[in-house]
């Protein structure tokens, strides 16, 4: 069984939770038998880990240019694809004489390189939804020219995509929702990325859901049926040989640390104000703020404000190793979000010995046992944990033994067999 997946980043360039999950999956996909995987991004940066899979960037796939052998003269020869939709162009003055000799209405222009490639920043830049259609239009040609039998796109950045492939080749589309606008907006959805989120989840054939939380949302605000809903939950990739590091605080305070992006949905002023009830009673404590977003200059602003400034630090974005050397220097970790679909974070500090506290509105908190739950609004709730954490040995100690054996258990490799059931289902093999 071969797997068409789109994506919209893949390590080492990832961003957050999305590239990590999509990774994971494809190697838990790569390992099993009859299953292969060949993975799409909008831009292949040529230094991404392909031992398991192949990866094809869309940047380097031509949209009109294609390359014949004859075999009657052993000669190539190159042609354009002029009777087509897409009509692509490289410069200004070109994309004019184009527009003005054009007589049907389809027509869609789109700007190239000299090799007829589609340039894509590989990130999340202002024309992000530009790049998205454009990412489509060379996903119907990717699926054209590749043999594949089902169809997998990751998050709404990549739904247009799969959608595009699917009509392109007839093959089954499977979508995976890692999260929602309702998620990341609070509620107040952004109309475009709503469109483009639900037409993905109607012309589906199955919907993975990251957990049940995620699962009713898309029930619940898409009007979708249950039955085409399935819940398979993230893992972790094992990290055995990277948490053995000697790594010194270089203070002699405990640390409770937050890491995730600062906006809305992960609760960041929350994890604040809880902060500020826990110093009241402790005062051999920090914490630290790692990450980067759109609430930054609003939280520094609030510590500056609670007077706390000199036992709160921000760190900025973190990745790598960087987190691997954060986690050894923590003694307890918080996850506040508002509405988490999941949340990969708290598994990777619990595999560093880790105790963790987080939020019942994340989907994480439905499968792990050996974790503090509390509702992210509940201040006091959260800071009578970290204070519990910090202050009896007894307790720590249990979460952390008790929380590495339990996320030891939650493997790619089983998340990969559950969807390789959900193909195979669909494909009735």
């Amino acid at each position: 069984m071969k797997v068409l997946m789109f994506g919209w980043e893949f390590p080492p360039h990832i961003s957050g939770g999305l590239g990590t999950a999509c990774y994971g999956l494809t190697k838990g996909l790569a390992s099993l038998k009859n299953t292969e995987v060949l993975f799409v991004v909008p831009k292949a940066f040529g230094d991404e880990d392909q031992s398991l899979i192949q990866l094809i960037g869309a940047n380097k796939t031509a949209i009109a240019q294609k390359e014949f052998l004859f075999n009657e003269t052993g000669t190539k020869i190159d042609y354009l694809e002029v009777n087509s939709e897409v009509i692509p162009y490289v410069t200004e003055e070109e994309f004019w004489t184009l527009k003005n000799q054009t007589t049907y209405k389809k027509a869609r222009f789109i700007k190239t390189d000299e090799g007829f490639n589609v340039d894509f920043s590989g990130g999340y830049g202002p024309n992000l939804i530009g790049e998205i259609k454009n990412y489509a239009v060379v996903a119907d040609i990717i699926a054209r020219e590749n043999d594949f039998d089902i169809i997998h796109a990751h998050d709404w950045l990549a739904y247009p995509a799969g959608i595009a492939a699917k009509r392109a080749s007839g093959k089954p589309l499977v979508i995976h929702v890692h999260a929602t606008d309702f998620d990341r907006s609070g509620g107040n959805v952004n109309p475009t990325v709503y469109a483009i989120e639900r037409e993905g989840m109607e012309i589906a054939d199955k919907i993975i859901a990251v957990s049940n939380f995620t699962r009713q949302t898309i029930i619940e605000k898409y009007n979708i049926p249950p039955e085409k809903i399935v819940t398979v939950y993230n893992a972790v990739e094992p990290q055995t040989n990277k948490h053995n590091l000697n790594i010194k605080k270089g203070v002699n305070e405990k640390l409770v640390t937050f890491l995730g992006r600062i906006t809305m949905q992960k609760g960041p002023e929350y994890f604040i104000e809880a902060a500020h009830l826990v110093l009241k009673k402790k005062d051999n404590v920090r914490f630290v703020m790692a990450g980067s977003g759109d609430k930054m200059a609003e939280m520094v602003e609030r510590v500056a404000h609670l007077g706390m400034a000199d036992k709160f630090h921000f760190t900025g974005f973190l990745e790598g190793e960087d987190v691997n050397q954060m986690f050894q220097m923590t003694d307890v970790f918080v996850m506040p979000s508002v509405s988490e679909p999941f949340g990969i974070v708290p598994l990777e500090a619990m595999q560093a010995d880790v105790p963790v506290i987080i939020s019942n509105q994340s989907g994480v908190s439905e499968i792990l046992k050996h974790a503090i739950k509390i509702d992210f609004w509940d201040t006091y709730a959260m800071a009578d944990a970290i204070y519990g954490l910090l202050t009896y040995p007894a307790l720590s100690g249990f979460l952390k033994k008790s929380g590495k054996k339990e996320v030891g258990g939650l493997k790619w490799h089983h998340s990969a067999k559950r969807v390789q059931e959900i193909y195979e289902n669909l494909l009735n093999v």
